[in-house]
């Protein structure tokens, strides 16, 4: 071990030290619906203002959304925590603010900021090819002919190597199988991700696929730690996110919600197995609280720091809210699985991607997040924002499919509408 790694393990360990107490201390301290004291200058939430989100997430369990949770934070604090609902519906068991939920594709912005972490320290470039850290992919072809009667398909080398960047900005040419047809039928799930053919070479357009996957094993590869290892280590505990994890402790398990699919009969509710597991993988998998994904928001707002602990510079949050990837624009996503995704994001056509978020260019209206704001979602229908003009953040978590369900939109503008109505700045 050199100098250099033991000295970075001291560090690590005595962040872990200090964020496990922290935690212990913030843990004791979690509001329901009623805004917080706040200081002075500080966004704030009005009284009023919990009080209408809390009666429309009431209004919305009310038309049929089994459990809607929903955490408002600005940079000092949480401003407001509250759950509706019910979190196993046949088991007759109330949502709590602390449920734990299935976050999916909210595990993608934390993998990319243990990226971005490890291009701090000089171990990753981000326009270095990714074939420098997975040889494999030094194989990769682009697909150009595809056969719909027998699903045999032609390639061509690409006309540049995917890149960190590319995979950071989902504009490396893979494509997850619910957004395209063909990758539906050559993925069998089986194959080698190097072995699965790109839709168009890197950089050239934005294409939602399993991108980030392939960054944590960059992250393994790179740290020569196991991913949810490093998370948990450089992320989580720092942060005092006890409730994030790819495996729910045995302890844990009565708080997860149970996950629903909608059908032409309505929503249909899916029992927790016995044990509670995920696929440890960059692009999903992660279960977490609203509480949690509230302290790793207020990671983003605060520029890189928790409290008096920086995890990463200001600098490196800075880029990952800002454009990365040219004249390049987010797209909407088909979905060729209508039962597990309508298509998708709203932004397509216009907004930006930086490292690991999608990037607000032109708000719909004034009442919505500000310009420059970073977001993304879960398949499940978990989605957050970051708003770094107003200093205020929000996750609205679900558990339904479709993602992008018209119900499950409307909640989560109903609530940010909500949000910036009664946001203020105390004097």
């Amino acid at each position: 071990m050199t100098n250099l790694t033991r000295r970075h393990g001291l560090e690590t360990d005595a962040r872990v030290a200090v964020a496990a107490c922290v935690a212990a201390l913030v843990a004791t301290c979690v509001a329901i619906t009623a805004p917080r004291p706040r200081a002075a200058g500080a966004p704030a939430l009005s009284r009023q203002g919990g009080e209408a989100i809390g009666a429309l997430l009431r209004q919305k369990v009310a038309a049929g959304i089994p459990a809607i949770a929903v955490v408002v934070v600005s940079g000092q604090q949480q401003l407001l925590i509250d759950a509706a609902g019910q979190r196993d519906v046949a088991g007759h068991a109330p949502l709590a603010p602390d449920a734990i939920f299935r976050i999916a594709s909210m595990t993608k912005p934390i993998t990319s900021l243990a990226v971005m972490m490890l291009v701090e320290e000089g171990r990753v470039r981000v326009d270095d090819p990714l074939s420098k850290y997975l040889p494999e992919f030094e194989r990769v072809r682009v697909l150009t002919t595809f056969n719909d009667a027998d699903g045999t398909f032609g390639t061509r080398a690409p006309a540049r190597p995917i890149t960190i960047r590319h995979l950071l900005t989902h504009t490396s040419g893979m494509a997850y199988p619910f957004v395209d047809r063909r990758i539906a039928k050559i993925d069998d799930g089986k194959k080698p991700r190097a072995d699965v053919p790109l839709l168009h070479d890197p950089g050239e357009r934005f294409t939602y696929g399993p991108s980030t996957n392939v960054l944590g094993t960059v992250v393994e590869k790179v740290s020569g730690r196991r991913l949810d290892e490093f998370l948990k280590a450089r992320i989580f505990d720092p942060l005092g996110m006890v409730d994030t994890f790819y495996v729910v402790p045995a302890d844990k398990h009565d708080r997860v919600v149970t996950l629903h699919a909608r059908s032409d009969a309505g929503l249909s509710e899916r029992p927790n197995p016995a044990a509670i597991a995920s696929t440890i993988a960059g692009d999903g998998g992660l279960h977490s609280t609203a509480t949690d994904y509230g302290r790793f928001m207020q990671l983003i707002l605060n520029g890189g720091r928790a409290g008096t602990t920086r995890l990463v510079s200001e600098s490196t949050i800075r880029q990952m809210l800002s454009n990365q990837m040219g004249r390049v624009v987010v797209e909407q996503q088909p979905s060729v699985d209508p039962a597990r995704a309508k298509p998708f994001p709203f932004g397509g056509g216009k907004d930006a991607f930086g490292f690991g978020f999608q990037i607000e260019t032109a708000p719909a209206d004034a009442g919505l997040r500000s310009a420059g704001s970073g977001s993304w979602g879960g398949i499940n229908n978990t989605h957050f924002w970051s708003d770094p003009r107003k200093q205020v953040a929000a996750a609205v978590l679900m558990q339904f499919l479709p993602y992008y369900d018209e119900a499950a939109i409307d909640v989560l503008r109903s609530v940010e509408r909500l949000v910036y109505q009664h946001l203020h700045t105390s004097s």
